[in-house]
């Protein structure tokens, strides 16, 4: 790791509570992480983010409110509702979507697998 990003690293508290849009990053990686990316995403009735990879990255979801399914290609669709986490490994495409009536808040944290 680069001095410069190694001396940015620094303990913090990240507001994000109120902000009611789309998408809000929380982290972003370097100089604010190691490689740590995170967000909130809002979802309303039948919206998804769109089928994309998760690459080189792992991925962690955690449903604050709201329903919905993480859709992984070639898998059965996996059920999220508030107060569940879903674990995504490098190298998976999936989707999220909002199949409830409500809107579909969650945060995801997103951290690099492989060099």
């Amino acid at each position: 790791m680069a001095k410069a990003v190694e001396d940015s690293l620094i303990p913090r508290i990240i507001h994000f509570a109120g902000k009611e849009v789309d998408y809000l990053p929380i982290l972003s990686g370097p100089p604010e992480s190691v490689s740590l990316r995170s967000g909130l995403v809002l979802l309303t009735s039948g919206k998804s983010v769109g089928k994309h990879s998760t690459e080189n990255f792992e991925e962690l979801i955690i449903v604050l409110e709201g329903k919905g399914q993480m859709q992984i290609t070639g898998q059965n669709p996996l059920e999220i509702v508030s107060g569940v986490a879903v674990y995504c490994p490098p190298e998976t495409e999936h989707n999220v979507v909002n199949t409830g009536t409500a809107p579909l808040r969650y945060l995801y944290i997103v951290a690099e697998a492989k060099k």
